[in-house]
């Protein structure tokens, strides 16, 4: 399954607010197997934020949306989703209901458009706030807040899944240069993923969905490359 992911807010592209969400995510996603190849973070701009959505839509078999939910002028996600795919906007009365029974909210005293949803969208209720979430097709639009954002994903997240991976890592005691010939070595002995992420030490991950090939492409690294006493290993 491959998944691209939209970060709605002008406050991230301003640097007022790091983007943990985004991070959050793809490590929820990366451990049911799931491939994330985009993460974009837009403006609250309706015309942007459809158009993205529209392309990637098309392109991944599932586009995840946070950020910009809620009746306030600058809260336009909701009113982009439905241009993206050519909906109205209407007051779902099923969030409505939920709100009310469940949230404890009295319909009065909620503000004006706060249960307005693409017309035909599933609503994902909100359980740690009030503005719902909701999925279209195969889009998947959630708040911004991370504690309102995190149980709504997680109420989704079997609709998500991809194969197994397993990953570890070994830490070398030589430049990232030195290792260049041995990382393409062991890439043309092993059906593996490898990176390299150099630092205090060089990290060298190894990755595949067999885990009897990443211990051998593992045990054959260590064997060829200056080692740290230090390693780090663990399924993804």
């Amino acid at each position: 399954m491959h998944v691209a992911i939209v970060t709605i807010g002008d406050e991230l592209l301003a640097g007022r607010t790091t983007n943990t969400n985004a991070t959050w995510l793809c490590s929820q996603l990366t451990e049911r197997g799931v491939d994330v190849e985009r993460v974009t973070t837009l403006p609250d701009r309706v015309a942007d934020i459809a158009r993205v959505v529209n392309e990637y839509h098309a392109e991944y078999d599932a586009v995840i949306v946070t950020g910009g939910l809620g009746p306030t002028h600058d809260d336009v996600t909701i009113e982009a989703i439905g241009a993206a795919f050519g909906r109205p906007l209407e007051e779902h009365e099923a969030v409505l209901e939920w709100l009310e029974t469940e949230g404890g909210y009295a319909r009065e005293d909620l503000t004006d458009g706060t249960a307005m949803l693409p017309s035909d969208a599933r609503p994902l209720h909100n359980v740690a706030g009030v503005a719902p979430g909701c999925v279209i097709g195969s889009v998947y639009v959630f708040p911004g807040v991370p504690h309102e954002m995190k149980p709504m994903f997680e109420g989704v997240a079997t609709e998500f899944s991809g194969q197994e991976r397993f990953r570890e890592v070994v830490v070398a005691d030589e430049p990232e240069s030195a290792l260049l010939d041995r990382l393409a070595e062991l890439q043309q002995r092993f059906d593996v993923g490898v990176g390299s992420y150099p630092g205090e030490h060089v990290r060298i991950s190894v990755q595949s969905t067999d885990r009897r090939t990443v211990e051998e492409a593992v045990d054959w690294l260590r064997d060829q490359v200056k080692t740290v006493a230090v390693t780090e290993n663990g399924d993804s």
